[in-house]
């Protein structure tokens, strides 16, 4: 199985950031428990569906670990971000669920498969 396919199987019991994260936990430098902290205020996006969706938070935040660069991560970060939007149509979780219009853009699976994809093609 690959990294986002076992990403979005995650997904089934873990929020979106920590799917994200632990799809990754193979070349990240925490334990499980410690990635599930982690990621774990970031379910239903940043701010409760009002921010950012989780999974591109969890790539992000795993893209930066990896890579292990403590500057000059911002082209990397934009890359990442409009990988995500292209693929998923939305970067706000509220608009890939489709509160507002009633018309879902991205399942939470797919969105945590696509970041995953987008920050694989980044590495």
């Amino acid at each position: 199985m690959n990294r986002a396919d076992y990403g979005a199987q995650l997904k089934r019991s873990h929020n979106c950031c920590q799917a994200v994260l632990l799809a990754f936990e193979d070349m990240l430098p925490y334990d499980k428990d410690e990635l599930l902290k982690l990621g774990s205020t970031f379910g239903s996006g940043m701010g409760g569906m009002m921010g950012t969706c989780g999974a591109l938070v969890g790539a992000e935040m795993a893209l930066g670990m990896i890579k292990a660069q403590t500057k000059g991560m911002n082209g990397t970060s934009r890359a990442l971000f409009n990988a995500f939007e292209e693929k998923c149509g939305a970067s706000r979780c509220i608009d890939l669920k489709g509160v507002v219009t009633g018309h879902m853009l991205c399942s939470c699976e797919d969105c945590v498969r696509h970041a995953i994809e987008a920050a694989e093609e980044l590495l």
